[in-house]
């Protein structure tokens, strides 16, 4: 198959070129090189040398037009990414996300192509909090906390009552609660691909990625997942600083089980029209992160815990993988430590600027910190 892959110079969009000429597949990556992760705006040694690479932007169709033609297959990677970074440069998340989406859509509309299905990256972050269990209602999908509540540091998910609520996990029919414009952004991005595909007949499939970690991540990069920041806080001999009090989980996943999970989407007709979870089901504290990974690096560095509070911030979300499992045969084969070992083995061999203190400056200033 002949297979276009956006943002296919990133980190999750090379693996996935890796696996595919691997299988056989001929692959052309279209990304546009953004200096946010590709700070000197060169194309990355790692990849693939068989892999045709298009300098373009998904913001402009008559490059986006170009990189679609003769491709079959189109794993719809790229995006800007960050949380807290989307909720003040609003428009350029919205252009890249939203408008690079609208694009891809309004060629396979409206022009004649050979795109036989469309695998886009979503995210877990479109459901806001996670699913916790109430003592008298059982699993419920959990409210954004109250900054009243933060304030007074009470931290976990309380009931009406005021009882503690423990979290569990999210399955896809949880409804989606977002907060920050990244969030919406990626939600926006999933409705609209299903709705084409389905108006259309052109097979689609969301997943909805959770915390995703490995090699060729960026180190240099303050808006990207937590393993690598807190990667780039240790190698230069600093404390990853977490908020609230380091015991808010997360669902991480190696990108070498995300690779299995679009790979499975792109050859299992059952996935058309269907949005999956692509976690582990394994909630892992960011306190435990930060301790197991100096740990592992080989570094005495304990993580400074603020007790401060971002807006937006989620305390609790891990995936229910019951449908992915069952439908498409998927199975997390990563385990947290050997990923974890991987990244710290490739982190010793790239550069790594840490750049968390100006990220954070930039936040409080937006009164989000």
């Amino acid at each position: 198959m002949k297979v276009l892959v956006t943002g296919g110079a990133g980190f999750i969009g090379s693996y996935i070129a890796d696996e595919l000429i691997r299988r056989g597949h001929t692959v052309r990556i279209f990304d546009s090189l953004d200096s946010q992760v590709h700070p000197n705006g060169k194309k990355p040694v790692y990849l693939h040398p068989k892999a045709e690479f298009v300098h373009g932007d998904v913001r402009n169709i008559d490059a986006f037009r170009q990189a679609l033609v003769g491709q079959e297959i189109v794993f719809h990677e790229a995006a800007a990414v960050g949380m807290g970074q989307s909720m003040y440069k609003v428009k350029h998340y919205v252009d890249v996300n939203v408008g690079g989406t609208a694009n891809l859509l309004d060629l396979l509309v409206n022009e004649k192509h050979s795109v036989k299905k469309v695998v886009v990256a979503a995210s877990q972050s479109s459901y806001g909090e996670g699913c916790c269990l109430c003592p008298r209602r059982g699993v419920i999908k959990a409210d954004f906390r109250s900054e009243e509540q933060l304030k007074t540091g009470r931290w976990e998910y309380l009931s009406p009552e005021g009882e503690v609520m423990p979290p569990a996990a999210t399955p896809e029919s949880a409804p989606r609660d977002c907060q920050a414009i990244y969030a919406l952004n990626k939600r926006d991005q999933e409705d609209m691909l299903l709705s084409i595909g389905q108006t259309y007949g052109i097979p689609a499939v969301a997943l909805r990625y959770y915390n995703v970690y490995g090699p060729r991540q960026s180190l240099s990069n303050p808006y990207t997942g937590v393993l690598a920041i807190f990667m780039s806080r240790l190698a230069n001999g600093k404390p990853p600083v977490i908020y609230e009090d380091g015991l808010q989980s997360r669902d991480f996943i190696s990108v070498h089980d995300v690779v299995q999970g679009n790979r499975l989407a792109m050859e299992s007709d059952k996935a058309n029209g269907q949005a999956f979870n692509l976690g582990t089901g394994i909630p892992t504290s960011i306190k435990d992160i930060a301790l197991m990974l100096a740990k592992t690096y080989g570094v005495s560095i304990e993580p400074e815990i603020t007790g401060k509070y971002r807006k937006g911030d989620t305390r609790h979300c891990f995936a229910d993988i019951t449908k992915i499992k069952t439908m498409l045969g998927f199975e997390p084969k990563v385990s947290l430590q050997q990923g974890m070992q991987e990244l710290v083995e490739w982190s010793r061999s790239t550069d790594a600027r840490d750049l968390f203190d100006q990220a954070a400056k930039e936040l409080a200033e937006k009164g989000l910190a």
